[in-house]
Parts: C-alpha cells; structure tokens; sequence
C-alpha cells in the first residue's frame, strides 16, 4: 500500500528570515510592506521545508496532438518566486483525467489554438507542501493536500460567495490555464488546496476530479436512496465512482456500457447491467427500473450518441446529470412536449466546490467506497490516453510521479 498523508505530515519547518540566503536572493532588512516576492525580496512569511529543492523537474508535456505526451525536463519554482497566497507542493500522485485526455488530443479546441502549448496537463495531484507564502491559511508546512482542478477563484464574486466558485469568472483551471498535475513540483493557490486526510494517496488522486465530480451530479440530481439511477459509461474513471458512490448512498444502479465491461461493473456493486450497443437497450434499461424508467441518468461516456438518449429511460421528475465532456458538438436532445409531461430536468455539472471535494473524499477515507485505481509510472499517461481511445480502461488510472 502507498504511503499515507501521516507519513508526510511529519517535515521540519525553518522560518525565512531577513537574514538568510534563499538560492541566490540575498535577503536585506527592510520595511514589511516591501517585503514581497515581486519586489525581489523573500517575504518574512515564507517558510520551507528542510528539504532540498531542485531546480529542475520531470513533467509530461504536449506539444501538439500529433506530438502526443512525452517526459521533459522543466524548471521547478523556487520558494523565493512565491507570491502571497501561493505555496509549492511536492507531487506523489496524480490521476489521469479524461479532461486532461481531451485537453492534450485538441477535442474541445477545433484547431483555433485555445490549448496553451506546451501544455502540462493534469488535475488531480496529491502530494506536500515543501514551501508556503501565506500568514492567513491554516495549512501547515509538510501537511499533504491535493491540487483540483479549480486552481484559483477571487473569492469575491456571486459565484465564490454562494459555493459555486467553479464557475468564477476569473477562475484559473489546474492543467488549462496553468500547468496541471503531471509534474513533480507544482505551484498552487493555497486557498483551492485541499487537506487530504489519512488514507493511501493513490486513492485520494482521482477524487480531486472524477470522484468530486460524480459526487455532486448525484447529489444535484432528483435522485435518492432507493431510487433507481442509470450510469452511462460505468465501466470507465468517471463512471466507476459514480456507480460506487450512487451504491454509498443507498441508490440502485443500472450499469451502461459495452459488454466487456459488464463483468467490472457488477465488481463494484451495479445491480444490473445493459450493453448500449443493444438496439432496445433503452427499454431494458425501463424494464429493469420498475419497468417506469430511472430517476436520474449519470452521463459520464465519451462517447457522443450516449448523450443522445440521456432524457429517454427516465421516470417522470427524473433528472439527466450531464457529467462527461464529449467532443465539442455533442447534444442532448430534449423532446419538449416529453420534457414537460415528464417533468424532467437536464443539467450540466461542473466539478464541485471546496466543501464538495471534503466530503468526497471522507467517504474514501472511511472506507466506505473504494476506487478502483490502477498505479502506473509517469511515462505510462500517453498510453493512458490511447486506451482511453479505444475505451479499454476498466476505472482510473493514477501515475506514480515518482517512478519514471
């Protein structure tokens, strides 16, 4: 088993002082409001690990989709650089996101360059803080947290102030708009850190998308204990933590997706399971739930046409949770006269706030829903991405940032 959070909370601290060397900043006394990193001054808050830090770092990086992803040799940020509010983490772990898969392949950006090149993808990293410029958090120096995908919010606007800071309209994104979680060091907001509790940290990883993600769609939805709900693509990262999750919370699950994996499906708890590749698989899905159909459908597939009959198995009131991230394009169709006799809901989820991610990942914590995680080297993510291809994957996959 990996090591856990306990181990790697336990690292010396040193305060900067005014008086130290940090690499080659000469630190000089002078007045506290000048004392930021953007004046060139290391800030009397800054504290590091007593760890040496290197000045250079292993990451996947892309280049082009024709490229693919290959390991390179990067710089790493060093504790001087930091500005307030940031801190350094020291990466362990990371999940390979479907999103990241999406981001590297060009799907959602129709050639119109919106993917920074070159890009270090990733949104999923669980590792410690080595280094911290912030006298306002209660994260520690040496306590292991996780980097989501939302990176950084303003805290300020509607959105951040109702708990829905993912769709902060100055939001940056882990692995978009800053580089992501496939490198071994990685600079970060410490108020989007997550606390990881004690638990193996390769199981933690794929919950600081995947998991938070499928969590909230489930709670969002019209669906609750004893309900019925289908999970489209189950057999796949998102899908499978969204049957386990479903299956915490007292749901009963028809698993969808194609027949090889229906013997993974039922593994981790599906109470049935319907081939989409099956011409009426829409009324063995009704037929299952009461023969009246499910009360939410979790789409969580790459595959476009699963989208296409998300709103067709379900029961009056019931709800379509849009999870998955199709290529650009892909639709579900609403039949409106269906949608208001049926009373139906269709709605897109996006993440989940910082309570949502918690909460996640203290059913993991305790045991109670356990993902099913392969552990693979850092240079196993570009054949993580063709096997997310070929839908070959069977749950998540996380990479060991320390095995090359």
């Amino acid at each position: 088993m990996a090591s856990t959070s306990t181990g790697h909370r336990r690292r010396a601290a040193r305060q900067v002082t005014t008086t130290e060397h940090l690499g080659a900043c000469l630190v000089f006394p002078l007045p506290q409001s000048t004392m930021t990193a953007s004046s060139n001054v290391v800030s009397p808050y800054l504290v590091v690990a007593d760890e040496p830090i290197p000045k250079e770092q292993k990451a996947a990086v892309s280049h082009s989709a024709a490229a693919g992803t290959v390991i390179e040799t990067v710089p790493v940020t060093q504790p001087s650089e930091l500005k307030p509010g940031e801190a350094l983490v020291k990466l362990l772990y990371s999940g390979v996101c479907g999103s990241s898969w999406h981001q590297a392949s060009d799907h959602w950006d129709e050639g119109k360059g919106r993917v920074p090149r070159p890009l270090i993808a990733g949104d999923e990293g669980v590792g410690t803080i080595i280094a911290m410029n912030d006298p306002t958090t209660t994260l520690k120096l040496g306590q292991t947290v996780g980097i989501k995908f939302v990176a950084h919010t303003c805290n300020e606007c509607p959105a951040c102030l109702h708990g829905i800071e993912m769709v902060c309209p100055q939001a940056k994104y882990t692995g978009r708009s800053v580089n992501g979680t496939f490198q071994q060091y990685s600079l970060a907001w410490t108020s989007q850190l997550t606390p990881i509790p004690d638990m193996p940290l390769e199981l933690a990883a794929p919950i600081l998308c995947a998991g938070v993600t499928v969590w909230r769609a489930l709670k969002d939805s019209t669906a609750h204990a004893g309900d019925w709900v289908a999970v489209a693509g189950a057999g796949g990262g998102l899908g499978s933590l969204a049957v386990q999750y479903a299956k915490y919370l007292g749901m009963r699950v028809v698993a969808i997706d194609n027949e090889r994996k229906q013997a993974f499906c039922r593994e981790i708890g599906a109470d049935a399971f319907v081939n989409y590749k099956d011409a009426d698989f829409v009324q063995q899905v009704k037929k299952v739930a009461d023969g009246l159909g499910v009360q939410a459908s979790i789409l969580c597939s790459n595959e476009p046409s699963s989208y296409l009959t998300g709103t067709h198995y379900l029961r009056p009131t019931g709800s379509a949770m849009i999870v998955g991230l199709p290529p650009t394009g892909s639709h579900v169709p609403v039949d409106c006269r269906n949608a208001v006799l049926g009373m139906h809901t269709v709605r897109g989820c996006f993440v989940g706030n910082r309570g949502d991610v918690i909460d996640a990942l203290d059913v993991v914590a305790r045991g109670k829903v356990v993902p099913k995680v392969t552990v693979k080297p850092f240079s196993a993510i570009q054949e993580t991405y063709d096997c997310m291809k070929n839908g070959t994957l069977n749950g998540r996959v996380v990479v060991d940032l320390c095995r090359h």
